[in-house]
Order: C-alpha cells, then sequence, then structure tokens
C-alpha cells in the first residue's frame, strides 16, 4: 500500500516535471471551498512555489457562503493570490438566450453542467492571458463514476489526483496539515457536493466513499468479477449500479487531460498517463 508520503511526492514531482516539459511556471485552479481543490492547491504550491499558483473563486447560483470561506480560509492559510468572479451574471445571460431552445424545460442536469462548463472558460482564458496551466481537481472515484462534466470540471492541462480515490485524498489532506493546518478543518469534515443545485451532495449520486472505493479498488486494482464480490458478500444491486454507471460513463475517460499515475492500474490509456517513480 502507497503511503500519504509516497502520494505526496510521487504528486509533487509529477507536478514539476509536467511545468518543466511544457516550459511553464504557473498553474491556476478552481476553487470551490471543496477538499479536492485544497488539496491539488496545496501539491501545487509544493512543486511549483507560492508565488506560482493563483486561485479562481467562481461562485455560482448555488453556491453557499461557507463554502466561499473555506476557499478564501485555504488562500489565506498558503499565502494563494486570488481572484473572486461570480458566475451568476453569466449563468443567467445563458439561461435566457437558451430558454427558446430548451423551450421551458425544468432544470436538470443540463443547467447542472452549465456552471461547470462556464468555470472551466473562465479558468481557460485565464491560463491564456496569463501564460499559465490549468490544474484539474477530479480524483479517481468520480472519475471511475463519470461523475464529471465534460469540457467543465474535468477539463485542464493535467489531472493530478485522477489516479487517487476519494478516500486517498482525505488521507493526503491529514499529511498535508501535519505540521499545522493548510486545508481548514471544516473543508475536511463538511459533506462533500458540488454545490450545482440546492442542497446537492455528492452522495445524491454516489455511494459513500467509503464504501464506494472499496468496490472500486476490487475492481479495478485487484481485478475482482462481479460474481466474486457477489460471493465475497458485496450487495449485488449496489454492485450492479456501480458497474453500470463506469460501463456507461467510459466514454469521459477518452476526453479527459493527461493524468498522473501513481497505481499500476489508472483509468486513461497508457499514452495519457505520465509516471514518475515514487
Amino acid at each position: 500500500m502507497t503511503t500519504s508520503e509516497e502520494l505526496y511526492l510521487a504528486l509533487i514531482g509529477g507536478i514539476r516535471h509536467f511545468f518543466g516539459d511544457a516550459g511553464k511556471k504557473t498553474a491556476v485552479l478552481g476553487l470551490s471551498g471543496g477538499l479536492d481543490s485544497a488539496v491539488v492547491a496545496c501539491l501545487a504550491q509544493d512543486a511549483l512555489g507560492k508565488e506560482h499558483v493563483h486561485g479562481l473563486l467562481m461562485p455560482g447560483p448555488y453556491s453557499t457562503v461557507h463554502s466561499l470561506n473555506d476557499a478564501l480560509e485555504l488562500c489565506a492559510l498558503n499565502g494563494i493570490s486570488n481572484h473572486i468572479i461570480p458566475i451568476d451574471t453569466i449563468y443567467n445571460k445563458f439561461l435566457r438566450e437558451l430558454s427558446p431552445v430548451f423551450e421551458h424545460e425544468h432544470h436538470d442536469v443540463t443547467e447542472e453542467n452549465l456552471q461547470a462548463r462556464i468555470r472551466a472558460v473562465l479558468l481557460m482564458a485565464y491560463a491564456n492571458k496569463k501564460g499559465c496551466l490549468v490544474l484539474n481537481t477530479s480524483n479517481k472515484s468520480e472519475l471511475a463514476m463519470g461523475y464529471g462534466t465534460l469540457y467543465g470540471d474535468l477539463a485542464g492541462a493535467l489531472m493530478v489526483m485522477a489516479d487517487i480515490y476519494k478516500t486517498e485524498v482525505y488521507e493526503l489532506a491529514t499529511f498535508l496539515n501535519r505540521k499545522g493546518e493548510r486545508i481548514p478543518a471544516h473543508t475536511i469534515s463538511k459533506e462533500p457536493s458540488a454545490e450545482l443545485y440546492i442542497d446537492q451532495k455528492d452522495t445524491d449520486s454516489l455511494p459513500e466513499y467509503a464504501v464506494l472505493d472499496p468496490i472500486l479498488r476490487s475492481l479495478i486494482e485487484e481485478g475482482k468479477t462481479e460474481e466474486e464480490l457477489v460471493r465475497s458478500g458485496t450487495d449485488a444491486r449496489l454492485l450492479s449500479e456501480i458497474i453500470q454507471k463506469m460501463q456507461r460513463s467510459g466514454f469521459k475517460t477518452h476526453q479527459v487531460p493527461p493524468l498522473l499515475a501513481v497505481t499500476d492500474h489508472p483509468l486513461l490509456p497508457r499514452n495519457k498517463c505520465l509516471r514518475y517513480n515514487l
């Protein structure tokens, strides 16, 4: 089992090598107040230097005050430069222009994805203007389940944590805080949410990560079959739902940025995996 320290060293080394190969010095990423973006921000700082990481805080119509405060606290704790760009006006303009096309149908995942894609446009605009690269903050649990928006939160130049399960992200956060608080305690303790509709939680779409990750690990890393897992006690209905989601969202992995590989079983094809020795 890879330790948090080994993961940390592999990831900051990978970021450093990637930026060196690309001839870039500075990273930009969206800071939502959530755990994934907080961990990636700290990893990027340690890889590139404090002055070479910038955060965009892009609150939308369903963003909570506590998430914005958590993102601002992260920036304060780590000295991360940032801009706040609310997306409400942009989002509402899109909805008005699309209204005749949508024919006033009820809001669904379309409007959720639209928010993520607006944020991606803003990140790419900043990266183009400032000559830097966008870091993606998705994790392996989300990518395996298709829990991400193409051309939205799945965009970027590099997927830093896409070979690391969500439960490992929590462990990395603890490691990063070992010498003092870098990631706010509330960011770690609160229930994960993409905040794309009122009171949204990750568990609206996914099992608890403590339940999901061991199943994904058994399927992906250990190569166990559905039958083997059911015989070993895994709930058959839950397992079937997970496998279905993995299969139906597999097309997304062909359209995402390269990832830093830290296991022998990354989700992307070999030519999209960047591996650096632990």
